[in-house]
């Protein structure tokens, strides 16, 4: 039998070990294809228990704010062993606390998947039971963290009063509208953590992303969020993909801008609230 055939039979095995060393999973909330221009977010948390018939995961938030996932939304989950990768469908059962020395937190109990099915590695966004389509990222090194502040302060009005109208913006990439910033290079978001983003960056743009620790990230969420999401990020980490692609852990870095955390936070509880309602609806 192919080593990859008997991985995808002891999936079971898999997902115990990832549970034994303390591991995560990823998870987007599943829509149907013909949402046409709907971007897939999908959130990174730690595998907290196991049983034979459910999972509990940590709830997914941002600094220190879980954002709403109702009970009965269906999710699309990701499992990453190396260079493998799974898709299956699971359920929000309901909340729950998991209870630990430093106190209790909130997580999510979803059921045990029935089956999982393997992504190819050229395309690890595509199954038979998902299509994931990531959103959009524009970055730059930024060299003066300080001159992004008016611009969040500008993005936080802007994205505020379309809200109130009911408008969406067409993207700018007008250089009057940036910091001071080096040359701009193209990403996908692949992930959200508690802390930052996990961004999927071409191999063409390997030596920017190596080139400097503070980074400025525009973030295409439209129309749920009706203009693109600018914030001020920093390179915790990064490694080299099969396809050869940089996977780069940014953190969130707040510390030029302190007001614009709350904002960045309640807009992306905006658009995962708005898939689901989009969800419930079909």
């Amino acid at each position: 039998m192919p080593a990859n055939r008997s991985r995808t039979d002891r999936w079971k095995d898999s997902l115990h070990r990832i549970y034994e060393r303390g591991g995560g999973l990823e998870f987007a909330i599943k829509h149907d294809k013909q949402d046409d221009g709907v971007k897939d977010l999908v959130w990174r948390v730690k595998l907290l228990h196991l049983t034979d018939k459910e999972m509990v995961i940590e709830h997914p938030g941002a600094m220190g704010q879980a954002f709403r996932i109702d009970d009965g939304i269906e999710l699309v989950g990701m499992m990453s062993v190396g260079q493998n990768r799974w898709m299956f469908n699971t359920v929000v059962l309901g909340k729950t606390e998991n209870e630990t020395r430093h106190g209790s937190f909130p997580a999510l109990r979803i059921k045990m998947p029935e089956k999982v099915v393997r992504c190819m590695r050229r395309n690890v966004d595509r199954t038979s039971i998902a299509h994931l389509d990531l959103p959009s990222v524009e970055c730059w090194k930024l060299i003066e963290p300080l001159s992004a502040v008016p611009i969040e302060v500008a993005n936080r009005v802007q994205i505020e009063e379309l809200h109130r109208t009911g408008g969406t913006a067409n993207a700018s990439s007008d250089p009057m509208a940036l910091p001071s910033v080096g040359p701009k290079f193209e990403a996908r978001l692949a992930n959200l953590g508690g802390g930052g983003v996990g961004l999927i960056i071409p191999q063409e743009y390997r030596s920017e992303i190596d080139s400097g620790k503070v980074f400025w990230v525009r973030m295409d969420l439209r129309p749920a969020i009706p203009a693109p999401l600018v914030m001020t990020t920093k390179l915790a980490h990064s490694h080299i993909d099969s396809a050869q692609n940089t996977i780069a852990g940014m953190a969130f870095e707040f510390g030029y801008n302190n007001q614009h955390k709350g904002f960045v936070v309640q807009q992306i509880s905006k658009y995962l609230g708005s898939l689901q309602g989009q969800r419930k609806a079909a």
